[in-house]
């Protein structure tokens, strides 16, 4: 079985039903952590229904989406923020999908469409109970570094060079 990935609209289907199952992941750990309890549905809806992913459009956004053998399995966000920094956003995998190196290949396909945008750098944040992501980009030569942003639930700043 091998992993392809392509650009789809953020609004498409596909890219629908993995921005539901982001938003529920990580709302949930963001809860059960902090107040022992998971996302409450009606406010899990006013957010997915809150966002448009108008950054994630070309020309300067893209959606991933990464399929195995064929099926949709995770999608990655990479947006240019000015002529040489590309921010990746939303990296995910669906859990019955990881630990078959889906989310490596789709943070590198994110890295080769900044690169094709002329960006020669990649930034990025995370948050600390995202142990797994952290993990990731450690690994593929992320560094972290001072904050780039004010986002409330960013604990974790990284960056790399693309050459």
């Amino acid at each position: 079985m091998t992993w392809t990935v392509a650009p789809d609209p953020p609004d498409s289907p596909v890219a629908a039903a993995l921005w539901r199952a982001y938003y529920t992941e990580v709302s949930d750990r963001f809860y059960l952590l902090h107040e022992g309890r998971r996302t409450d549905p009606a406010e899990l809806e006013r957010e997915i229904a809150a966002t448009t992913w108008d950054e994630l459009r070309p020309p300067k956004g893209t959606l991933l989406v990464a399929r195995y053998a064929r099926e949709p399995a995770g999608c990655a966000g990479v947006r240019l923020l000015d002529a040489q920094t590309a921010e990746l956003k939303r990296v995910f995998v669906y859990e019955e999908m990881r630990g078959k190196g889906g989310g490596a290949v789709l943070v590198r396909a994110a890295e080769n469409t900044a690169r094709a945008w002329g960006a020669t750098r990649l930034i990025l944040d995370t948050r600390h109970d995202l142990v797994e992501a952290r993990a990731l980009y450690t690994h593929l030569g992320y560094e972290e570094t001072a904050p780039h942003n004010d986002d409330p639930y960013a604990d974790h700043w990284f960056s790399k060079a693309l050459h």
